[in-house]
């Protein structure tokens, strides 16, 4: 491990030893130090809420604008208690599990599961629990600074999942996974690239949806569950949920599939709304007329 990177690992490790209470102090105060700052982050997380959930005056809005930076700002800082603290401490954090009966039903059916898992709450929880409970791999892009890697090594040790390029070699070994009766866990929000999604509804709107997760389950007759790691109030830890997937997620019509599958997002979305991480331009495509361009922002 570099130097610098084993320094991040130590100063990690420090600051585990702070209250997940103070952490979540401190990360609700930088995010709405970025929403006093403006900028792209809180521009796109205001046009995003107004698409999602327009209120009928400008004083909720901005009230549910300084909540939803408040809990990014959490999303951040939470994982120092989550890496630093190492898996079997975190995991200490997880005060209820709802649904777990469908993943062991899942699991015991040997057909494969899919974890279809939302940038929603504290997703690195989730991969703890997850690997607790049965070997993972998820599909990812490597990082821009090649040393993060084996930092996330590190941290994540014994329940760390096994990381699968998401390029062709990598959807290829998932196809094999999953036909094998392994379970897998995919960013269903992640928007694809140019080409290789569908438009489906979002909260109302269109939005490039991937088709990937739903022809992984039509192909392989895999379960498909939603999950997240939902953040309790006042640093009292945090609730696991394991949800079914809407009907029609593994339909062949990838119309019908893509609006499934973001009708699951969306199902989760709302048992946590403000912890979703809404300053992604969720919007935008090729096609579409963007709600991000009049940004009257201050950069």
């Amino acid at each position: 491990m570099r130097f610098d990177i084993y320094v991040i690992y130590l100063l990690l490790r420090l600051l585990a030893l702070l209250p997940l209470r103070v952490l979540h102090g401190i990360g609700a105060g930088l995010g709405r130090l970025v929403l006093w700052r403006g900028g792209r982050t809180a521009h796109h997380t205001a046009v995003n809420l107004r698409i999602a959930r327009p209120l009928p005056d400008a004083a909720r809005q901005r009230a549910l604008l300084r909540e939803v930076m408040g809990e990014g700002g959490k999303s951040i800082t939470e994982i120092v208690k989550v890496w630093g603290g190492g898996a079997g401490r975190a995991l200490d954090l997880v005060r209820e599990v709802r649904g777990e009966a469908l993943l062991d039903a899942a699991l015991a059916a040997g057909k494969g599961v899919i974890i279809a898992a939302p940038h929603l709450g504290c997703w690195e929880l989730l991969n703890y629990w997850l690997c607790r409970k049965t070997p993972m791999a998820i599909l990812y892009r490597p990082p821009r600074i090649a040393a993060i890697e084996g930092l996330l090594r590190k941290v994540r040790g014994a329940l760390a999942p096994e990381q699968i390029r998401a390029d062709g070699a990598g959807v290829r070994a998932l196809y094999k996974r999953v036909a094998a009766g392994g379970a897998v866990g995919i960013l269903p929000d992640q928007k694809p690239r140019a080409g290789e999604g569908r438009l489906a509804p979002f909260f109302g709107r269109d939005a490039l949806t991937m088709v990937l997760l739903p022809r992984l389950a039509a192909r392989t007759g895999a379960t498909v569950l939603f999950a997240f790691a939902e953040r309790l109030p006042a640093g009292a830890g945090y609730r696991i949920h394991l949800r079914e997937a809407p009907p029609g997620i593994a339909d062949a019509d990838p119309q019908v599939a893509c609006t499934a599958l973001n009708r699951g997002v969306q199902d989760c979305v709302e048992l946590a709304f403000a912890q979703y991480q809404w300053q992604y331009k969720r919007w935008s495509a090729v096609g579409l007329v963007s709600p991000y361009d009049d940004e009257g922002r201050q950069d």
